[in-house]
């Protein structure tokens, strides 16, 4: 018996969102391994910290994709909306707890604007928005990402999404909030780095968790 669209389709997604695309990209670059400097998240950030603007954008350029590409096979492989909507999760939880990377993933933000762009066109530039707006404001490009994942249920009830949309939306918020707890400490204490700070970058062998 062959699996159900559903299940292929959360299968998939997750494997998909474990593709670990910082660590990739930036073997491909001859970089530093993501994980062995800054705050050694395996994400864009983390990779621009090396000064290669061309890998940390392959690399939010993935991790987006894959969320996208997961409800597009899902589509494809026959699931419905709900089924589209939980690929999208899996591969957000794929990204997070990575099956390549001993499930020790990277937070999550550009991953969860792909889906965002698979639930709705609407939904993702909203919180692009939000992000772009907080981020120009602030300066704190972790502030930038908690407001656009605070923003994304509420813009996604606005728009009508369906109920199991909002549910993932809800859980995504919930996971983005939780894997952002260290930067909502710095941010409340006031010593959480501002976007365009100068910070070591890899070439220097910095160890210490920036973020």
């Amino acid at each position: 018996m062959s699996p159900s669209p559903l299940v292929l389709s959360l299968v998939l997604g997750y494997l998909l969102g474990s593709l670990p695309f910082a660590v990739i990209v930036s073997r491909l670059f001859g970089l530093a391994d993501p994980r062995s400097f800054g705050s050694g998240n395996p994400g864009a950030t983390n990779v621009l910290r090396t000064g290669n603007k061309a890998a940390a954008a392959l690399t939010l350029l993935g991790d987006a994709a894959k969320g996208w590409v997961a409800m597009a096979l899902a589509g494809a492989l026959g699931a419905d909306a709900a089924g589209i909507a939980l690929a999208g999760l899996a591969a957000f939880l794929g990204h997070l707890f990575p099956l390549f990377l001993d499930f020790k993933g990277g937070k999550g933000v550009a991953t969860a604007l792909g889906v965002l762009a698979g639930l709705s066109g609407w939904l993702a530039l909203i919180c692009a928005g939000t992000w772009l707006i907080v981020a120009l404001v602030s300066r704190y490009s972790s502030l930038a990402a908690l407001a656009a994942a605070v923003a994304a249920p509420a813009a996604g009830w606005a728009l009508g999404l369906p109920q199991t949309a909002l549910l993932v939306l809800l859980a995504m918020t919930g996971l983005l909030l939780l894997r952002h707890k260290d930067n909502i400490k710095r941010l409340l204490a006031g010593t959480e780095g501002r976007l365009g700070s100068k910070q070591k970058n890899a070439s220097t062998g910095q160890q210490e968790r920036l973020r």
